[in-house]
């Protein structure tokens, strides 16, 4: 089994900045990509930023400019540092992360969120 812990959510005024990590633990043979999704209250999840074990990045048109993703293999973590954050981005935000286990199992994991809160 594998577990993804985020942290560093919280309060923040428009315009602020923070940044969520999200750590695995388990059993790890190597992961794949790893992103961040949020879910807005009455809305559906959503993704936000994704990196490969590659480095490649994408992220959702909303946060280009302002969120970045990167990832520390060694750690096995993944981070999202937000600027210049909007009302609009408050939501819960969860980590995950498609795990290579063993040599010949995969499995795709969530972290149970982290909530952030965009306000004056």
């Amino acid at each position: 089994q594998v577990q993804l812990v985020e942290s560093g959510g919280g309060l923040v005024q428009p315009g602020g900045s923070l940044e969520l990590s999200c750590t695995a633990s388990g059993r790890i043979f190597s992961i794949n990509t790893m992103a961040w999704y949020r879910q807005a209250p009455g809305k559906e999840r959503e993704l936000v930023a994704r990196i490969t074990d590659a480095g490649r990045t994408m992220y959702q048109d909303s946060v280009k400019g302002r969120f970045t993703i990167s990832r520390d293999d060694a750690k096995k973590t993944v981070a999202l540092q937000m600027n210049s954050l909007k009302p609009e981005d408050t939501a819960v935000y969860s980590c995950y992360a498609d795990v290579r286990e063993t040599f010949f199992n995969f499995g795709a994991y969530w972290g149970k969120g982290t909530l952030v809160t965009v306000s004056s």
